[in-house]
């Protein structure tokens, strides 16, 4: 029978069947041995087929996995030779940062950003806790609104406190399956709740010593929306590891320098030293926003000759 991961613990996994039954389910041995080379063999999001066990519980067998549409993964946080698959066939990801309580660095929203579209999976910004921003943070928020806008990307500004931003968030997430990102803290749960409040996710403050978020969300884990939809809530990131990125693909994935690549004088230009780019003219001409240039460049001088 074909049933869906909603979430993993490890070894067990928690897999639905039309209907609604839902089973806990394990690996068959063998299919560890299957070429697949992530940490987690299999993600919240799968499709998978598996068989009931004969022990009169309601556990079951995994036999196989289908093919994913599409999955969005980063460093293992245990092995940095290893990737670990955050998710799997999602119609879209939402990033949460905030500019104050814990403040989310341009750096991550950009790693971020190149991993989604690294892997083909539409992306748009939420800028929480817009209640406790001051003069300076909204004019912040302006700021890298225009950028990343610019870029190509959805930008909502949103606070459960005021309600700004709700009603254009409820309506992102209706009929679509839904990745759900950002630190620690940063206020992803808390809105969803507003939203859905039967779906009753955990939460938890700011560390006040630390100013970092305090990290409650153990393992990813999906949640059906009333009517139609899925959300997939994840574990608090401090940092985002790129996977199977090379530094010649890294502009690739900036869209709004995608745009520019074949302009170029040469195939393999860099963006750096080079003469005749047509990625430094259009910083220059201010088409392409220095900020995003900058964040480019020290990802690209952090990067092995191969993949990061």
């Amino acid at each position: 029978m074909k049933a869906l991961i909603y979430k993993s613990t490890g070894s067990w996994y928690f897999a639905k069947i039309p209907g609604g039954k839902v089973f806990n389910a394990r690996i068959k041995g063998v299919l560890k041995l299957d070429g697949i080379t992530s940490t987690n063999p299999i993600a919240v999001g799968d499709y998978v087929e598996m068989e009931q066990e004969t022990d009169g519980q309601e556990n079951a067998i995994i036999s196989r996995i289908y093919d994913r549409k599409n999955y969005i993964a980063r460093v293992s946080p245990h092995n940095k030779n290893q990737h670990h698959i955050v998710a799997s066939n999602l119609d879209q990801t939402l990033l949460f940062a905030t500019l104050r309580d814990p403040k989310t660095s341009q750096g991550f929203i950009d790693r971020f950003l190149i991993s989604a579209e690294a892997y083909h999976i539409p992306a748009v910004i939420i800028f929480n806790k817009a209640d406790l921003y001051r003069k300076k943070e909204l004019e912040k928020f302006d700021e890298v609104k225009q950028i990343y806008e610019e870029a190509g990307y959805r930008v909502v500004l949103t606070s459960v406190q005021d309600g700004r931003g709700v009603s254009e968030i409820k309506g992102l997430l209706q009929d679509k399956v839904s990745l759900l990102s950002g630190h620690s803290g940063v206020g992803k749960s808390t809105l969803i709740n507003a939203l859905f409040p039967e779906l009753n996710l955990r939460t938890k403050e700011v560390s006040e010593w630390s100013g970092k978020g305090m990290h409650t969300t153990t393992f990813a884990e999906m949640f059906d929306l009333p009517g139609t939809g899925q959300v997939i809530d994840t574990p608090g990131v401090r940092e985002f590891g790129l996977v199977d990125i090379s530094k010649q693909e890294l502009s690739h994935y900036f869209p709004e320098m995608r745009n520019k690549l074949n302009d170029c004088q040469f195939n393999n230009c860099m963006h750096i030293n080079e003469p005749g780019c047509a990625v430094k003219e259009a910083v220059s001409d201010g088409v392409i926003h220095e900020d995003r240039y900058v964040s480019y460049v020290t990802i690209l001088d952090t990067m092995t000759d191969k993949n990061y």
